[in-house]
Parts: structure tokens; C-alpha cells; sequence
């Protein structure tokens, strides 16, 4: 999907209620700096002090809206990042603008992070001949699911479920708390009832069998090396052709590719939005006709 249209996913309410909570976050009392800043009209500008890739445009506006300033964009969400990039322009209050600067950099930094990781990623699995979906997982920041999940798009990634009602996965602790993968598999199946898909984690062939047998959808192998991953893959595919097999555990950009197989056809990384590192933004009020270009961050 192409990333202007993925802001048409994002609810305005949740959009309106993350903002509000983000800025209760940063200011839940007095804000004692306004005074120095005043209300007098202003405008600032939106640095870009690092390469990567620009995600999170609808939380950046959802944040000064509700202070009432006005967001003019100069590169469209997705949009590559070339330090020093002069990415937008804010105008407001001065004490408004001040106000929003931290909770809208914070939520543009880290879903322009996640997003420069999930497009590294995708483009590693393309580079090996892989045709098959590079997602992320529920280990987000709490607090920024939406975001992260939403960044992982942007940057080309699929998001994995948004949450516990989902996907049924069962996992290694749901199958010893039911006595076995069987049993494990057909509790979940009657809560799914036709709605929705049943995965497994799996971390041999043997339990993998016994998943599909039992009537998962998809299979999760999990921590099992490239080694070992693509042969189970295999023999898994020969006796179920159309169970899904998604890879996870232990996969970093370094060695996605070597995760890459006929027999694969997702792989979860945690660490698009676990370890991704924010972008480097800045904002920064200017005079009307100038506008300082702020260094570049040190690569």
C-alpha cells in the first residue's frame, strides 16, 4: 500500500486520544517555560539530522492539532531521508509550538526509526530472492503500539497482529497449560471459531507435525537456525502444502537472507521495533525569511 494512503487506517479518535496523552505526559502541570516564549505567532522548522525513512506524519499533526497549530509538509510519508532535509513547517502560538515540540519529535523519531528498520529488513529478504512477508511481533514500546505498528507499514514490513484478538497464537506455554498441542490447538480452534486463523509455535518438526495435524493454520518455528529451520520447513510443506510457516527468533538484518527459503513464508524480527534507533529531528523557530540549516547528526 502506498504510505499516503496508509494514514486513512489510523483512527482521528485514537489519533486525538494518543496526542492528548503524550502531551499529559510532558506537561501535566504548569508549564512555566510558556512564559518566557509567550503567544506571540510563530513558525518553525522541521529538521531531518539523519538518513532513514520519514513515518509518522499523522501522530506529528495529531499532536499540534490539538494545540491548534497548522502543519505544511515538504516530503510525503515514506519519503527517503538525506540529512540536513528541511522535512516541514509548523505554525502556531509560540508557546503552542513549544509545547508539542518534544511529544511530536518523540512520536516522529521513533516511527521514522521503525520504518528505516522495516525497510532495511524487506530489502535484505528481496536482495536474497525472497518473496515472502517480512513482519514485526508484539514487542513494542508501551504506550507507541499503534505507532510502531503502523511504521512497520510504512517501511514496507507487515505489522504481525495488533494484538491478543488478532491471531490465535498458541505458544509454548498455552500448549503445557492445556496438556499437549492437540488439546491446545482445539481450545483455540472453538474460540476462533471461522473468524479467524490458528498458529503454533513450534520448536521441532515433531511439534510442527502434530500443530498441522491438529488443524493450525500456520506454524511458528521459533529459534531454530537456518540449519535446521529449512529442512523442517520442507517436510512440514510435504505433508501440509498449505500450512504457513513463519520463522522467528534469533533473525537481525545481518542474517535475514540466511532465513530466506522456498519453505518460508514469514519472518518476524522483534528487533524492527525493539532495537530500531530513533531518527535525529529537530524543530526549530525561524524569522520570517530565514530558516538555519542545523548541523547533521555524526554518522
Amino acid at each position: 500500500m502506498d504510505p499516503e494512503g496508509l494514514a486513512l487506517l489510523l483512527s482521528p479518535a485514537t489519533l486525538d486520544a494518543l496526542a492528548d496523552s503524550w502531551l499529559h505526559e510532558d506537561c501535566p502541570g504548569l508549564d512555566l517555560a510558556a512564559a518566557a516564549s509567550g503567544a506571540e505567532p510563530a513558525q518553525a522548522a522541521l529538521w531531518a539530522k539523519s538518513p532513514g525513512v520519514l513515518a509518522g506524519r499523522p501522530f506529528f499533526d495529531a499532536v499540534f492539532a490539538r494545540l491548534h497549530c497548522r502543519v505544511s509538509w515538504l516530503l510525503p510519508e515514506g519519503a527517503a531521508l538525506r540529512p540536513v532535509a528541511r522535512v516541514a513547517e509548523v505554525r502556531g502560538p509560540a508557546h503552542a509550538l513549544l509545547r508539542g515540540e518534544r511529544p511530536a519529535l518523540n512520536a516522529l523519531a521513533r516511527c521514522s526509526g521503525v520504518a528505516s528498520a522495516a525497510a532495511r529488513a524487506v530489502a535484505a529478504a528481496r536482495g536474497a530472492g525472497w518473496a515472502g512477508r517480512v513482519a514485526g511481533t508484539r514487542k513494542t514500546t508501551p504506550g507507541f503500539r499503534l505507532a510502531e505498528k503502523y511504521a512497520l507499514l510504512v517501511g514496507g514490513a507487515a505489522a504481525h497482529r495488533y494484538d491478543l484478538g488478532g491471531l490465535v497464537m498458541v505458544k509454548d506455554n498455552h500448549v503445557a497449560a492445556a496438556g499437549g498441542v492437540a488439546e491446545a490447538v482445539r481450545r483455540a480452534r472453538q474460540a476462533a471459531s471461522f473468524t479467524l486463523k490458528v498458529e503454533v509455535e513450534c520448536s521441532s518438526l515433531q511439534e510442527a507435525l502434530q500443530a498441522a495435524e491438529a488443524g493450525a493454520d500456520l506454524v511458528l518455528l521459533d529459534n531454530l537456525g537456518p540449519e535446521e529451520l529449512h529442512p523442517t520447513a520442507q517436510a512440514l510443506k510435504a505433508r501440509f502444502p498449505r500450512v504457513g510457516v513463519e520463522a522467528s527468533g534469533g533473525v537481525t538484518l545481518d542474517n535475514l537472507a540466511r532465513f530466506c527459503g522456498p519453505h518460508v513464508d514469514v519472518i518476524s524480527l522483534g528487533m524492527l521495533t525493539q532495537a530500531a534507533p530513533a531518527l535525529d529531528f529537530s524543530l526549530k523557530l525561524f524569522a520570517e525569511g530565514a530558516a538555519p540549516e542545523p548541523r547533521a547528526r555524526p554518522s
